[in-house]
């Protein structure tokens, strides 16, 4: 009963932050320093409207933020999971001169900053070619791809997926070879299906990452055609002093990442519980 009592208090403690958001989204400025300290505050009362959430569609551009983020996420979680998965088979399984200098480089970019590498990526981008509809032009600034593109290998996404790899045993691969599988064949029909978990894990992590963005966007993106939900706030802060607002926003771009994380919280659950057993 103590135990239970306190994984609730503890669950308070870590959704009241959420839930002062969510309840001040709905209330006007005023009422939302006055009832600060006060937890009666959660509460719905007559206070209450939708005129936060109105006021965020009316000033900003919010609606072309989300699509913007959401398709940097969702094209970043496919072919992040792709790539990274299959580097990380590549480490795992597959015998190459040098594979353990690259599984070397890889452990070592973990724990680089990307502050750290921010700058000279950016130089990067200003200077490589792009097809667009025209024909070609240099430099990558201001568009969608220059947020997806340089993140889609993931030192952290390959090291997960090299560690699970590891288990998986080396008998499977070998039957797979002595009937004639090629390597591709292997990964995508025999290693990919036992490995959900690792995978939705490894969504979780990369969707997180991209919706999340806000440094690189800052650096890269200086027009509202290319901008994410994350600059959007910034900007949108910039232009509105109440705080009712601002929640109301806070709560629009938050609400993807729940849905995301609350249809794969199973799988990412028996991920963690197996993660720890095999420790």
């Amino acid at each position: 009963m103590l135990h239970l009592a306190l994984m609730l208090l503890a669950g308070l403690v870590f959704a009241y932050p959420l839930l002062f958001m969510v309840a001040a989204s709905f209330k006007p400025g005023d009422a939302l320093f006055t009832d600060l300290g006060n937890p009666a505050a959660l509460l719905p009362d007559a206070r209450w409207s939708l005129a936060n959430y109105r006021a965020v569609f009316e000033k900003g551009a919010i609606g072309a933020y989300l699509f913007n983020s959401g398709l940097i996420a969702v094209v970043s979680v496919g072919a992040g999971i792709f790539i990274n998965s299959a580097a990380a088979f590549a480490l795992a399984k597959l015998k190459w001169r040098g594979q353990g200098l690259v599984l070397t480089l890889v452990i070592a970019l973990l724990i680089v900053p990307f502050e750290v590498l921010a700058i000279p990526m950016l130089l990067i981008v200003s200077k490589l070619p792009w097809f667009d509809g025209s024909g070609l032009v240099i430099g990558w600034l201001d568009t969608l791809h220059v947020q997806i593109i340089p993140f889609l290998a993931n030192a952290f996404c390959v090291f997960l997926f090299y560690q699970f790899f590891k288990d998986v045993p080396d008998e499977l691969v070998e039957a797979g070879r002595m009937d004639g599988a090629g390597a591709l064949t292997i990964y995508l029909r025999l290693v990919m299906p036992v490995c959900k978990p690792v995978i939705v894990t490894a969504a979780i992590i990369l969707f997180l990452g991209m919706w999340n963005q806000y440094l690189w966007p800052v650096m890269t993106v200086h027009t509202a055609q290319a901008r994410p939900v994350m600059v959007g706030l910034q900007q949108f802060f910039g232009r509105s002093t109440q705080w009712g607002e601002v929640m109301a926003y806070a709560c629009v771009i938050t609400l993807p990442v729940m849905v995301f994380f609350l249809l794969f919280q199973k799988q990412f659950i028996r991920s963690v519980v197996g993660a720890g057993i095999k420790g």
